[in-house]
């Protein structure tokens, strides 16, 4: 019997993906040329011009040679997330929500004040720590965000606001915006490395915070990488109430985690951790705790925060009255400690601390919104747009 010779199809080769350069750190630009058989210093000139200059077309780079800008063009892509709504509070707050892909969307908060300008960025799509006051926990947690999307929320919003009327400067940059940030340390850390870096956007590191909820490994694995400022979601003077409101804290009590800060601050004598401290009526605004949590922070380069709880739908806790936050932060300022009381910006936008809820789908609900969608052979349901 005669054998066949016919063979088998040649599938086409799989087109490699486009690298985005948005979210890559000097180190990784580098390293990117340096793979493209170009010299390093190609990665300031591209920092400068994304960061810097604004610019997204390789075409436009004008002191790159012109056959380097047509190969960016085959190999590399600088993309953002999608601007899908904002809002402006009477205060002055601008709130974004922004979609990072089908099935997610987070949000951005631009707060003014005198002198000053402050992003919140968010570093996660949602949140898996089930903080029991927090909205953004509500929602679930969806995915962790690229380097390059978390970034991409500091380079809109200095187009957006370039836009408008005021033109506000971004001076300061808080990584406290939906999720938590050191559950996503590897995007996170590259982001904040363009954030100071001089030929990105050239932010002082003490202008530059990282808001935890007290991850003792990261917050070790952020001083030797990248020692920002940081903040750290307390909200309780003893284990067995932050054991019910920060329920990480049964991973790393207070303990632990204050001997983390202690260490984070040892080598810089101007630096302070920033604690922050949510009100809640009846739960942790009592003059005993005041007195213990004084007691507790003892020691410690710090100052300490206090937030007017806020409220959201289906939540159990109610701020405390003004006369038990006043009480509270006088104990602590008798002490010695550095207390301010922070006034609550963006209430009518929902874009106060503890407020922001994006749109997320956990993984669960989406395979089973998706399922759903095929048997009624309907597109699923998208972001909110």
């Amino acid at each position: 019997m005669k054998k066949s010779s016919a063979r088998a199809p040649v599938k086409p080769a799989l087109s490699k993906p486009k690298t985005n350069l948005l979210g890559l750190s000097r180190a990784g630009l580098e390293q990117f040329f340096l793979d493209q058989g170009e010299q390093r210093f190609r990665a300031e000139q591209i920092l400068k011009w994304i960061h810097q200059q604004g610019v997204m077309d390789f075409a436009a780079m004008t002191n790159l040679s012109m056959a380097l800008r047509e190969k960016l063009e085959t190999i590399a892509k600088i993309t953002l997330p999608e601007v899908a709504g904002e809002q402006l509070s009477t205060d002055g707050t601008r709130k974004w929500l922004l979609r990072v892909d089908p099935q997610n969307s987070i949000e951005m908060v631009f707060i003014p004040e005198n002198g000053r300008g402050t992003l919140c960025v968010s570093s996660q799509a949602g949140c898996a720590l089930n903080c029991a006051f927090c909205a953004t926990a509500k929602q679930g947690f969806g995915r962790n965000l690229s380097s390059a999307e978390i970034i991409g929320q500091l380079w809109l919003a200095r187009q957006l606001l370039a836009e408008t009327a005021e033109a506000p400067k971004i001076t300061n940059m808080v990584l406290m915006g939906m999720g938590e940030p050191l559950l996503n340390f590897e995007a996170v850390a590259r982001a904040l490395e363009l954030m100071i870096d001089d030929c990105a956007w050239g932010l002082a590191k003490r202008r530059v915070t990282v808001s935890t909820a007290g991850l003792v490994a990261g917050i070790k694995q952020l001083a030797e990488r990248c020692p920002v400022s940081l903040a750290v979601s307390l909200h309780a003077p003893d284990d067995a109430l932050r054991d019910q409101l920060v329920p990480i804290n049964r991973s790393y009590p207070i303990k632990q985690l204050l001997n983390a800060c202690r260490e984070y601050v040892a080598d810089d004598r101007r630096a302070k951790i920033t604690f922050e401290y949510v009100m809640l009526d009846g739960v942790n605004d009592s003059a005993p705790q005041a007195k213990a949590l004084a007691r507790l922070l003892q020691g410690i380069p710090s100052k300490v925060n206090l937030i007017p709880f806020n409220p959201f739908p289906g939540t159990e806790f109610r701020c405390s009255s003004q006369a038990n936050i006043d009480r509270f932060r006088e104990i602590l300022s008798a002490s010695g400690l550095t207390t301010i009381t922070r006034r609550p910006r963006g209430q009518d936008i929902a874009a106060a601390c503890g407020r922001l809820e994006g749109d997320i789908l956990p993984r669960s609900q989406r395979i089973a919104r998706l399922r759903t969608a095929q048997t009624r052979h309907h597109p699923a349901p998208g972001v909110i747009a």
